[in-house]
């Protein structure tokens, strides 16, 4: 069963954000008790963090899917929801970050480095939030933001300063069991060792950690072998020994070429940061010497190895020979590495304000098949239409409002859009389309009817100028039509009150006892289209009096 895994592909998901709510407070003898819709609480971060005490990634090689809690939705009454707990995942000191592409996230190196995998979503503010003086009664509510999404993939670079390289077989794991308190598996045959090793070994006043990378064949840079998935725990070491077996058993083989060999796939490997492998400090040793056999070969090959400049020392792990001298020839190099490395500057909090004339969106124009398409950018925009519950005309009414009062609209106009152009808010993979209409003017206040409902949303369509003109031009018609049939009824003496048979001389007044005096009441056969007419006619002076008034 494995017990050991330095290569994992997690799925991490933040939790979401609650709801706001949206609720009115009802009490006796309180009428107009105002909105009291709660927040919605914020979801639960997945952060990743060192823990000395882990030293695997296998927990999240078998549940490779971990998500936080969400947030609670907000109630009436004034009551936010409850927050989503964090989600904290502790990683083995030496963690890698990456994206399934191969790019660099993190770095987690030392107790305690945090690195946050997965934000979660805001919670959604509830109507008492949102009201203002001028939106005294919100009816709705901002919905929770979904919490982040990730695919990242955690490596285990082994943290240790000294690596033990080599043929497998060579005698590592037996040098880190002699040096230290380890005990690693050892036995006589190939790839015994399987996962890497750490040693901590005591050198005078230098303590240094030694790590058992196992064994490396021809082609290790390339993928042969278990090469290529362990080179990557060499990469945070100072130095570099070679472990050279004097006693094998293989024709073809010898410590001079083995050397080489080793040192070529070294050479070979891309190294992610620091240093390239071959070009670290480096001591070659000779294992094996209680063998008589191993003895000789070692004094015959000590000086070639001199030679190439390398430091040599013939050591047996068996009888503990000459691994003193080898533990401070290791500390010697650990402590130059240390002192030639810059001191650790303590962390810094860097403060970057946005500039003055940052809009904190972008406008982009895309050319697609069917026409012009404007894409909309930015952290704002893109959280206030998640948050929007488009099945609300008051919601949707005050995104307009927000968007206006950002500057989204001078932008598009600007970047060319048009009245009915395509726009599109987010990334491709998660965006909202819509056609964008200017006639839907921004700025509070503008809503006068009931609460959900926003009275700039009951008709879409602009009326255009023309359109305008010809109504009031049928309008001016109309009234004049009914005035000019008005004036000839009068004249032909459809409005003249006849005088009854016994009814004597009426006194007219002695300004003008001969002028028609009007009935109260409607002709006996009024004419449909006259009367229409005169509809028209009193609709235009009743508005005449009231903008007088």
């Amino acid at each position: 069963m494995t017990s050991f895994v330095d290569r994992v592909v997690l799925h991490v998901a933040g939790g979401d954000g609650g709801a706001g709510c949206a609720s009115v407070h009802r009490e006796k003898f309180k009428p107009l008790g105002g909105p009291d819709g709660g927040n919605g609480g914020a979801g639960g971060s997945v952060v990743l963090v060192v823990d000395p005490q882990t030293t695997t990634l296998l927990d999240y090689h078998h549940s490779p899917h971990r998500s936080a809690t969400s947030g609670r939705s907000g109630q009436g009454g004034l009551r936010n929801g409850a927050t989503g707990a964090e989600l904290v995942l502790p990683v083995p000191d030496g963690t890698v970050v990456k994206t399934p592409d191969g790019e660099v996230l993190a770095d987690l190196v030392g107790a305690g480095a945090r690195w946050v995998a997965a934000a979660g979503g805001r919670g959604g503010l509830g109507n008492a939030a949102l009201a203002s003086p001028r939106r005294k009664a919100p009816g709705f509510a901002l919905l929770g933001e979904p919490g982040e999404r990730a695919d990242v993939v955690l490596e285990l670079k082994t943290v240790a300063d000294v690596a033990l390289v080599g043929y497998p077989s060579a005698g590592k794991s037996s040098l880190v069991a002699a040096m230290s308190a380890a005990r690693p598996k050892i036995a006589d045959y190939p790839f015994t060792t399987l996962v890497p090793n750490l040693g901590v070994v005591q050198a005078g006043d230098v303590r240094f950690t030694v790590a058992d990378v196992p064994g490396l064949i021809p082609g290790a840079s390339r993928g042969k072998g278990l090469g290529l998935e362990f080179l990557r725990h060499v990469e945070r070491c100072t130095a570099l020994v070679h472990v050279l077996d004097g006693a094998t058993l293989e024709l073809d083989r010898d410590p001079v070429s083995d050397l080489r060999v080793i040192q070529d796939e070294l050479a070979a490997y891309q190294v992610d940061g620091g240093p390239p492998l071959n070009e670290r400090p480096q001591l070659a040793v000779l294992n094996k010497i209680d063998v008589p056999e191993a003895r000789e070969l070692a004094e015959l090959v000590a000086p070639e190895l001199e030679a190439l400049g390398l430091e040599v020392h013939l050591v047996s792990a068996a009888s503990h020979e000459g691994l003193r001298e080898l533990a401070f020839a290791m500390a010697r190099l650990v402590a130059e590495g240390r002192a030639a490395s810059p001191p650790a500057e303590p962390q810094r909090i860097v403060l970057r304000p946005p500039a003055v004339d940052e809009a904190g969106f972008t406008v982009t124009r895309e050319v697609v098949p069917d026409g012009d398409r404007f894409r909309v950018r930015g952290v704002k925009p893109e959280r206030w239409v998640r948050q929007t519950d488009f099945s609300n005309d008051e919601a949707v009414g005050y995104l307009a409002d927000r968007l206006a009062r950002l500057g989204v609209e001078d932008a598009l106009v600007s970047a060319g859009a048009v009245a009915g152009a395509e726009v599109v808010i987010g990334p491709s993979d998660d965006a909202v389309v819509f056609d964008w209409e200017p006639a839907l003017v921004g700025g509070a206040g503008v809503n006068v009817g009931p609460r959900g409902s926003d009275s700039r949303l009951d008709d879409t369509r602009r009326a255009s100028r023309r359109e305008r003109r010809e109504r009031y031009e049928e309008r001016r018609v109309a009234r004049r039509e009914a005035r000019a049939e008005l004036e000839a009824e009068r004249r032909a003496g459809h409005w003249v009150d006849p005088e009854p048979a016994d009814a004597g001389p009426v006194d007219a007044g002695p300004v003008d006892a001969h002028r028609p005096r009007l009935l109260r009441g409607c002709p006996a056969a009024p004419n449909p289209a006259v009367q229409g007419r005169r509809h028209l006619l009193r609709q235009g002076r009743k508005s005449s009096r009231l903008r007088r008034a």
